[in-house]
């Protein structure tokens, strides 16, 4: 199971307002495991940022002035993206970015080049309603070191966000293992077969004494032997 964790920062809060991305991470991990496999892009956005968007990650026009246009790396972000599930925290965010992107370099959609998005803000809210569920607050629930995040970054908090990420799903893993245990162990026994019962058959002798202790309890009861009546019932 190939997974991506991603991550933008962008100019200010609304693609439609003609925001752009600045900054755009992609993590890989496979089967739960993280490959070390990346990708890390810093863009041009040809627009302002907005002061406050400075403020939460420090990105500055000046710094961006020598780096690439998102047009100049949106097939490697695609490619890099082809077919694997993205985990993004808060994701109708980052997606919504992501769209106005392509759209504006006329590509198809985020959907077309991934296999489905997992938002973890909403996964989060769904464990710990009405709790703080920004990335900082579940760090600190789930015990992840987010010392070094001192402004936010995409590719800091794609490996934070994948730290998260496990932690918020451990549970369920260990819910799937279980049953496959369980059913695992049920096949088994379904499988094994019981032995056949054995029967034994009385002699001609052992009936016989049989009998004659019935009659000597049918005598002695007067009649009111009840075996005898069960006897000739069969």
């Amino acid at each position: 199971m190939r997974q991506i964790i991603l991550d933008t920062e962008t100019t200010g809060l609304d693609p439609n307002q003609g925001h752009r991305i600045i900054e755009v991470a992609a993590v890989e991990m496979v089967n739960r495991r993280l490959t070390g496999n990346h990708l890390h892009r810093y863009v041009k956005p040809d627009r302002e940022i907005d002061a406050g968007a400075m403020q939460v990650h420090g990105i500055t026009p000046e710094f961006l002035q020598d780096k690439p246009r998102f047009a100049d790396i949106a097939q490697e972000f695609v490619d890099f993206i082809q077919g694997a599930e993205l985990i993004i925290h808060n994701a109708p965010f980052d997606v919504g970015f992501l769209n106005m992107e392509l759209r504006l370099l006329e590509m198809a959609p985020l959907a077309t080049w991934c296999d489905g998005v997992t938002d973890t803000l909403a996964m989060a809210k769904a464990l710990h309603p009405g709790q703080r569920n920004n990335l900082d607050a579940l760090c600190k629930r789930y015990g992840v070191d987010n010392a070094a995040r001192t402004l936010h970054g995409a590719l800091l908090d794609c490996e934070l966000l994948a730290a998260v990420y496990l932690a918020l799903t451990r549970g369920q893993e260990s819910l799937s293992i279980g049953l496959e245990v369980r059913g695992a162990q049920a096949g088994q026994a379904a499988a094994r077969t019981r032995p056949s019962p054995i029967l034994l058959q009385a002699t001609d002798e052992e009936l016989a004494a049989h009998a004659s202790l019935l009659e000597a309890i049918a005598k002695e009861s007067k009649g009111a032997c009840l075996w005898t009546g069960a006897q000739e019932a069969i």
